[in-house]
């Protein structure tokens, strides 16, 4: 077994490889069954995330913000210009496609569409850093930036470079940039990206932020560090509750595999429960309302909340940080695990109008078969409706004809 001893003291999980740039009869066999699971979720006609299967009405106006959205078309213009007609085709999609639905944070290739920044020249990738750049808080660029340096440590780790690489990615651009709705996504290994543009409101959600390893402790990238931030402050949240109000908080004590029952996690996702290809989820509330806390409490956990919606640019993540607010009441925290400091946990922050899901996770390149540490998953989704921004569009579509191709109020 080869050892990785800088890394946690772990070994390397003896496994097939999983090639990342390009779908092999292999990985068709393999991923059989997950082929499909997607299949069926692209049949369903899309919901959302809620807690009844019904979902709830009115919580996404549309509205002119007053923010500008423009650099964030400029800098896809700017992207599209330097593209070859082939590579123009590549990366657009319409703005109703199901690709937005189609991404998946594993690093096999299974599903994945778009451009791979792999293939574009050095000004094609800064680019294409650039449509994230623009869309993005500094705060936030950086964790995907980093996130994408992390998957080029796990190849130097493992050797593997069939299946990892800070530039396998893939980019895919929805509508035409400037118009009144577009988008983009950004899909690959432990980083997915949707951001849905409506007028000048802007949804980030699902958002899929993860790395194995959260720490580069030496190579290319040494000292690249993520999501440390959204573990420590969360101890501190947890830490903060009173005995009777950890008992609502806390399900269970530990999320190793003899502590939980198989329906709270096994397989790929660990506890996640807004995962790749589970757009209508069904997840009833569980665990403490916010409402139940003590102000210090409290604010703790907005400013938890904040490490997540801060990941969208200035202006716009003010406004979802309002509209999160706006739910504080009705938001719910739940935890599974230890609240020591080298312990290992899950917890979701629920509300109408997000969810948040932070999971460590066991081993997939290296040898642990419990949770650890050494391997993080993150998921943000919009609830009732809104991720892919599919609400606001709804109401876009509703308000304005494109039958002609033109945006002409109804």
């Amino acid at each position: 077994m080869t050892t990785a001893p800088k890394y946690y003291g772990l070994g390397l999980r003896t496994r097939p490889q999983n090639p990342s740039r390009k779908l092999t009869p292999e990985a068709q066999e393999r991923f059989k069954g997950r082929f499909e699971a997607i299949e069926l979720a692209a049949k369903e006609p899309f919901k959302g995330v809620t807690t009844d299967g019904m979902g709830m009405q009115g919580l996404f106006p549309l509205q002119a913000t007053g923010v500008s959205t423009a650099p964030i078309a400029d800098a896809a213009q700017k992207l599209l210009a330097l593209l070859t007609p082939g590579q123009q085709q590549t990366v657009s999609f319409p703005m109703d496609a199901i690709e937005w639905q189609q991404w998946y944070n594993i690093h096999p290739y299974v599903v994945r569409h778009g451009l791979l920044l792999e293939d574009l020249d050095d000004a094609g990738r800064e680019a294409a850093m650039d449509v994230m750049r623009a869309s993005l808080s500094a705060a936030g660029f950086k964790l995907a930036h980093d996130i994408m340096k992390l998957n080029y440590t796990i190849g130097e780790i493992t050797g593997s470079w069939d299946e990892y690489g800070d530039w396998v990615y893939f980019l895919s651009i929805f509508g035409t940039p400037g118009d009144a709705a577009w988008g983009w996504q950004i899909d690959g290994h432990h980083l997915i990206v949707n951001c849905a543009i409506v007028g000048d409101q802007v949804v980030l959600t699902p958002l899929f932020m993860g790395s194995e390893p959260v720490i580069a402790e030496d190579g290319k990238y040494a000292g690249t560090s993520i999501l440390q931030a959204e573990q420590d402050l969360a101890l501190k949240v947890i830490r903060s509750l009173d005995p009777a109000q950890r008992g609502q908080a806390i399900l269970y004590d530990s999320i190793l595999s003899s502590s939980l029952p198989p329906e709270r996690g096994r397989g790929p996702d660990g506890r996640i429960k807004g995962a790749a290809f589970l757009d209508n989820l069904v997840l009833p509330y569980e665990g403490i309302r916010a409402s139940e806390l003590s102000t210090g409490s409290q604010e703790l956990l907005v400013a938890l909340m904040r490490l997540y919606t801060g990941r969208l640019r200035d202006g716009h993540a003010e406004l979802w940080q309002e509209a999160v607010a706006q739910h504080l009441g009705e938001t719910r925290l739940m935890w599974m695990g230890s609240t020591e400091d080298d312990g290992v946990f899950y917890y979701r922050i629920h509300s109408p109008v997000v969810l948040i899901e932070f999971d460590h996770q066991s081993g997939v390149a290296f040898d642990n078969s419990e949770p650890m540490r050494s391997h993080i998953h993150t998921v943000v989704r919009t609830p009732n409706g809104n991720d892919y921004g599919k609400d606001l569009l709804r109401q876009h579509y509703a308000k304005y004809d494109h039958t002609s191709g033109q945006h002409v109020a109804r």
